[in-house]
């Protein structure tokens, strides 16, 4: 089974191209999610963005119509190289701040210089991870729907421990993302509002 995200403005042509290749498909909506299944067994599910569940008519244009992206929404995308913090309006950018840090790379050397240099790298991470919490707290705050998150787990786990940042509403689908760079969110905030459809090909 394979996993592709695809936005709402194409899942129509999607479909259509699945039938194209596997025969007639019949709708169902099963565990709030769009499901087809094609006359030579191969199927697809098509879940919404946010972690939504869907539970309307099995109709491609009513699915699209569904995730839409809310009207206050968020991405915070973390890494020790630095951090992306965007809010959003439905499609439209509020704000946004990408920072770069440096943070020491690991070191051959042992003993006490091994030591040393795991002490400085732990203080410029929690430095790093500081200043994306002061972005964070800035950008998101009073944020009311939901946040997506992405880079590296125990990065975002760190950044997210700010008390100022307590009242957020984390959703799927994880992010995997390189250093935050501005092509690197803008790219984010696009797989952020994509339909995830899996696809087993008979």
């Amino acid at each position: 089974m394979a996993r592709v995200l695809v936005p709402p403005a194409r899942l129509e042509r999607w479909v259509a191209n699945f039938a194209d290749r596997h025969g007639a498909t019949a709708l169902a909506v099963t565990a709030g999610a769009l499901r087809g299944d094609a006359e030579d067994g191969s199927w697809f599910t098509a879940a919404l963005p946010f972690d939504r569940t869907y539970s309307g008519p099995a109709e491609v244009a009513a699915v699209v119509t569904e995730a839409a992206a809310p009207p206050d929404w968020g991405v915070l995308l973390v890494r020790k190289g630095g951090f992306a913090v965007a809010r959003l309006s439905g499609k439209r950018l509020q704000e946004s701040k990408v920072g770069q840090r440096h943070v020491q790379g690991r070191t051959k050397a042992g003993g006490q210089s091994q030591q040393r240099f795991a002490r400085r790298r732990d203080n410029q991470a929690r430095e790093a991870y500081g200043a994306a919490a002061d972005h964070a707290a800035r950008i998101l705050t009073e944020l009311t729907g939901p946040l997506v998150t992405g880079g590296d787990h125990a990065a975002v786990g760190a950044v997210l421990t700010d008390p100022r940042l307590a009242g957020l509403t984390v959703v799927e689908p994880w992010l995997a993302v390189p250093d935050p760079r501005r092509a690197v969110l803008d790219a984010a905030i696009g797989d952020a509002q994509a339909l995830q459809v899996d696809v087993e090909n008979a």
